[in-house]
């Protein structure tokens, strides 16, 4: 039992209670007085399953809460399902929980018997690579990658996503730090390029059976042992940059280890898992394939389509971190064969999945506080075609659509996030197409504003009393306090 004086703590002879009448603790699987974890099952036929109680005055309390309630609303093969999170009381102490799978092994435990071998850390790498860039294309960051939270569940490799953070967000940075965390995050910075330094800093770990060495300053990069694999240690210390933004980026991870190929899509089937010592450890390979788009504006007349203006080069899909160059796909994309769809993998829920990858604007578009040129221009003057010289009567909005945002992910935000959404619109009213102009700093919000943005439905616009396709610029304002729309004509 632990014997914290004149505190509340967790404690492990809990043994045997009952959270909300519905989850038994089963047995004590580890933590401390501040937070441990329990093994508990799901009602109905038996199944296994962890609960983690954590102190509700505990200093990440709230912020714990808010991932688990964004957890639940995303599913991935290589992803640690969610079931549920609340509020409960053992001993008049406060706690906050969440219900998570059962893990049949974690990596951590492996490692303390020994590394693995390069093999192995290939293998262990593809499935972490495609749950990673499923997050980023979703607006998450991992934010607690290390071999603690690198599991496997039957045969296949899986990520813990009881911790995730906002992108872009600014979080309260964590009062215990280690090597695994990057240094931007000491000041509450969360992105993408965080779990890429965890990600170096695992891979280390999992070669040596210890991470590398750091003083914990921005100025100076951990030590990467030399006698690790050239491959692993020079891949390491790319991820270790103390600049985010010299790091590599999942991509160029995922070329190095397998050139030709790119990062699993969340859809594509993962591979088969390695052994270790009799033991089974989920170290699964996964090949997928990035399909990169090309977006064009649709300039839509009433008599004949002129040629549209130059085309945007679209950022890439999920698989990509927000470090990526958004217009360089991997080489062998194209000539890559597509794998069969996995049975086992769970849609994304519909409240949380990310939109279809659209036109990013390019590299000479206005900033956000700019109003931007026009997505369509009028149709040119032809014989066909004339002047008008009747009264042009402009078009309206007739319905708009809220991005569907969590509430929780509203408290995550300082400041304003501003995001600028282009649409072009038919005859009828109708959206038919839409890109972001100006994404902001994080993709969660931005994706929720598109994903709004195309169910918007207008008044059309009319030239000498006919209607005609029209141009609009929507302004999308994210605060604490809520969100706001501006909608602006740009044509005709």
């Amino acid at each position: 039992m632990f014997e914290i004086m004149n505190a509340p703590a967790i404690l492990r002879d809990w043994v045997g209670r009952s959270i909300d009448g519905r989850f038994p603790l089963l047995q004590w699987l580890g933590g401390s007085p501040r937070a441990s974890v329990f093994l508990t099952e799901l009602s109905g036929p038996s199944q296994k399953a962890t609960i983690k109680l954590v102190l509700a005055d505990a200093e990440d309390a709230e912020t714990r809460m808010t991932a688990w309630e964004a957890a639940t609303a995303i599913s991935h093969p290589n992803l640690m399902q969610v079931f549920t999170y609340g509020r409960c009381q053992i001993d008049s102490v406060p706690l906050v929980y969440v219900v998570t799978e059962f893990a049949d092994e974690v990596l951590a435990e492996i490692l303390r018997e020994r590394p693995l071998t390069p093999q192995e850390t290939r293998e262990m790498l593809g499935p972490a690579l495609d749950a990673l860039a499923y997050l980023h294309g979703n607006g998450f960051v991992h934010s607690r990658l290390k071999p603690s939270n690198i599991m496997a569940v039957a045969d296949r490799l899986k990520l813990s996503a009881d911790g995730l953070s906002f992108a872009g967000t600014v979080a309260k940075p964590l009062s215990e730090r280690t090597v695994f965390d990057a240094p931007e995050t000491a000041h509450g910075l969360v992105g993408p390029a965080a779990d890429i330094w965890s990600l170096g800093a695992t891979l280390v770990e999992v070669l040596r059976q210890r991470p590398p060495v750091w003083d914990g300053s921005a100025t100076s990069e951990p030590v990467v042992p030399g006698f690790i694999p050239q491959t692993f240690a020079t891949l390491a210390r790319d991820c270790l940059r103390t600049d985010p933004a010299r790091r590599c980026t999942l991509q160029e991870i995922k070329a190095r280890l397998e050139p030709g190929a790119a990062v699993q899509h969340p859809a594509r089937k993962a591979g088969k898992a390695g052994h270790a010592k009799g033991r089974v450890v989920a170290l699964i390979a996964a090949v997928g394939i990035l399909l990169a788009a090309i977006g064009i504006w649709k300039v839509l007349s009433h008599q004949a389509q002129p040629p549209s203006p130059a085309s945007e080069e679209q950022n890439l899909p999920a698989a990509t971190s927000t470090e990526a160059p958004a217009a360089t796909p991997a080489p062998a994309e194209a000539q890559a064969p597509a794998l069969p769809a996995s049975p086992e993998a769970t849609p994304v829920a519909a409240q949380n999945s990310a939109p279809a990858p659209v036109a990013a604007p390019p590299a000479t578009s206005a900033p956000a506080q700019t109003p931007a040129p026009a997505a369509a221009l009028p149709p040119p003057q032809t014989a066909e075609s004339p002047a008008s010289s009747g009264a042009t009567a402009k078009g309206a909005v007739t319905e708009q659509v809220q991005p569907d945002v969590l509430p929780s992910a509203l408290k995550t935000i300082t400041g304003t996030i501003k995001v600028e959404v282009r649409l072009a619109v038919d005859e009828r009213g109708n959206v038919t197409d839409a890109a972001l102009e100006s994404a902001g700093p994080s993709k969660y919000f931005a994706n929720k504003a598109l994903e709004a943005a195309r169910r918007w439905q207008f008044k059309p616009a009319q030239v000498d009393g006919r209607a005609v396709p029209s141009a609009w610029l929507l302004h999308f304002q994210f605060k604490q306090s809520g969100i706001t729309v501006t909608p602006e004509k740009t044509a005709p």
